[in-house]
């Protein structure tokens, strides 16, 4: 995966960790077309590439991404089934992603965090839902993402009245993994990154993968997709103790 540096886009990869940050903090990172477009190529170079075992989003203080930009987006025929399209494959890439959030991470900002495997906020950090607001619906996933996330009644909270949280209310909720001060979040969300890269990368995406379908289907059908997995991986001789 080649370190690149477009308009509203750029990457950085070393040592197996990609990171990609949304550039347009006048905005506050507001995604525009290119953006989507731009995202949405950087994902897919990420999932092919093997070289590259997990990637960090985040965007250019001071916010990660207030959602889209209307100027580009509210007109009727907008493109906004990209959005959902990139929104939606998220959670299909095999490998690891991190969202690393300060400011506002606010309506499709949400959706792009929620669909990412682990968020560490800044202390800066809010989310919000603000579609209702503004008359629109996610075609995303968004109440199911969130409500899993968060639970029914905070979900049904954020997404009926648009009010933020805060990066702590985040956390008691479970809407975030940890949080740390601003200015350490990109150097703690690299070191959970490289942990993570040092990891088999079959063993990586197995294990992620068991625990995405686990919660989508019922115990018995989890279990029994953990069974063929470890099955899978004894069976290729993969399933090696390590001292």
């Amino acid at each position: 995966m080649r370190c690149s540096t477009s308009d509203q886009v750029s990457i950085e990869a070393a040592d197996g960790v990609a990171v990609l940050t949304l550039s347009r903090p006048h905005r506050r990172n507001a995604m525009t077309i290119e953006m989507v477009a731009a995202l949405t190529a950087a994902l897919g170079d990420y999932a092919s590439d093997p070289e590259v075992r997990c990637a960090v989003i985040t965007g250019a203080p001071p916010a990660f991404c207030a959602g889209l930009d209307l100027e580009e987006f509210a007109p009727a025929n907008a493109p906004r089934h990209l959005v959902a399209e990139l929104i939606r494959s998220l959670p299909q890439v095999s490998k690891p992603l991190i969202a690393a959030v300060t400011g506002a991470a606010y309506t499709g900002g949400l959706e792009l965090a929620l669909g990412c495997d682990f968020i560490i906020a800044g202390q800066s950090a809010r989310f919000a839902d603000t579609h209702a607001r503004i008359g629109a619906m996610s075609a995303s996933g968004l109440a199911t993402r969130l409500s899993r996330a968060v639970g029914p009644r905070l979900a049904k909270q954020m997404m009926l009245t648009g009010a933020p949280i805060d990066a702590d209310h985040a956390l008691r909720a479970g809407l975030v993994n940890e949080v740390v001060a601003d200015d350490g979040l990109v150097d703690r969300a690299m070191e959970v990154a490289r942990q993570i890269a040092q990891i088999d990368t079959d063993l990586c995406t197995a294990t992620k993968a068991m625990v995405d379908n686990g919660v989508a289907v019922s115990l018995d059908e989890a279990l029994a997709g953990e069974r063929q997995a470890f099955e899978h991986r004894r069976m290729n001789g993969r399933q090696a103790w390590q001292s």
